[in-house]
């Protein structure tokens, strides 16, 4: 079959990316004022909801087994498909029982997809290509994220749309991208078979630690951040919208620098780098009283956090290129058994005092920048860190 010259993976991944951000970005800007005003939403709700939202991540490792039937190009195209049908289901169902059965459908949708695309990413492309690919991945996630935000402020100010009207019209995007992307590009094979069954080496333990700290801390800054800025500073949707728009603006222009600058530094200078940013932030979220430090508290974070990409690109030099599939799934699930629990018990915490809540992520993020630490300035198989050596012994294939 003759391809054209955009018909390649990296294209693929991209376009991949946006169908997911255009869905995704819409449901989590609109998500803190349509549960406050259509289901009369505390900090207990929404912190049940996002804990709903991540029990899939948490079954992320369930992935490898459907790839005993699936290829995973064709599973990304399903999860894309399942997280559109979730999304745009949204508005119709405005009720404690309605959102959370939504949320947990789009969120199945979602972390098979994640999980996929990053398996897929380590395969396609070599460890000097990664960086600067994950760098232009969250490049082309900030310009749809800047579509659909711009989107969101024009339908609420100026045509008035509905919750139900925009929600729906996201999910459709995202289902009519996919469905371009199921017709027009070949299916491209993985450079090396994957084991097709669960596996953990004790030898990626810090790199299932730092994954597991990253899933805990990140919840703080997805479920409470932007809580803050409608419960405490009053945001409406249009200003939510606005400081998504800053925030993406950010991250288009620094994005793809990231991902070179953790290929030119390493992972160990980029995770210290932004784990101490990350422990300011967070500290300052705490005492925050003004809405405008907040807005650049918000943006400072997701830049923070953009430096995240080297944990992957950290796994992808250590691990044996047969075991990256397997353990993608599982690196979901580790990622996310914190994140499960967090949001519903820190909701309760936030009932009492928002401020603690911070200053746990601040000790999160501590945690992390020790662990960060402990990375090898030129990490590989043999040599994953530090302290805690596992004798490296190569995998037998299947």
């Amino acid at each position: 079959m003759l391809t054209k010259s955009w018909q390649t993976p990296k294209d693929l991944l991209i376009l991949m990316s946006v169908a997911m951000t255009i869905a995704f970005a819409t449901w989590m800007a609109l998500l803190n004022n349509f549960v406050i005003e259509k289901a009369a939403f505390t900090g207990a709700e929404i912190g049940m909801l996002q804990s709903i939202r991540e029990i899939p991540g948490f079954l992320a490792f369930t992935a490898v087994f459907v790839l005993l039937i699936l290829k995973e190009q064709t599973f990304a195209y399903l999860s894309l498909a399942l997280l559109g049908v979730g999304i745009a289901l949204t508005g119709y169902l405005p009720s404690v029982l309605g959102l959370y059965f939504t949320t947990f459908i789009m969120s199945v949708g979602f972390h098979y997809f994640e999980t996929v695309k990053q398996s897929l990413t380590l395969q396609w492309f070599s460890v000097e290509e990664t960086p600067v690919l994950l760098g232009k991945l969250i490049a082309a996630s900030s310009i749809a994220s800047l579509v659909a935000y711009s989107f969101l402020w024009v339908a609420q100010d100026h045509f008035g749309l509905s919750y139900k009207a925009i929600y729906l019209v996201s999910g459709g995007a995202c289902l009519i991208l996919t469905a371009f992307m199921w017709l027009a590009f070949p299916r491209f094979e993985a450079k090396t078979a994957q084991r097709k069954h669960l596996l953990l080496r004790k030898r990626y333990w810090l790199y299932y630690a730092l994954t597991f700290m990253g899933g805990a801390r990140r919840q703080i800054f997805t479920v409470f951040a932007g809580f803050l800025m409608v419960e405490k500073f009053g945001y409406s949707v249009s200003d939510i919208a606005a400081l998504y728009i800053i925030n993406h603006l950010f991250n288009w222009a620094f994005a793809a620098r990231i991902g070179d600058l953790v290929g030119r530094i390493g992972e160990r200078r980029a995770l210290t780098f932004e784990y101490c940013g990350l422990f300011c932030v967070f500290t300052a979220y705490a005492f925050v009283d003004d809405a405008t430090w907040a807005a650049g508290l918000y943006v400072a974070d997701h830049l923070f956090f953009s430096l995240a990409i080297a944990i992957k690109t950290y796994f992808q030099k250590i691990a044996d290129p047969a075991d990256i599939a397997s353990t993608a799934g599982v690196a979901f699930t580790i990622n996310h058994i914190a994140a499960v629990v967090i949001p519903v018990l820190f909701g309760l915490v936030w009932l009492v005092s928002p401020m603690a809540v911070f200053l746990m992520g601040s000790g999160m993020a501590l945690i992390s920048l020790v662990l960060a630490r402990n990375i090898p300035p030129l990490p590989s198989a043999g040599n994953e860190v530090l302290v805690g050596k596992v004798p490296y012994l190569a995998a037998t294939p299947n």
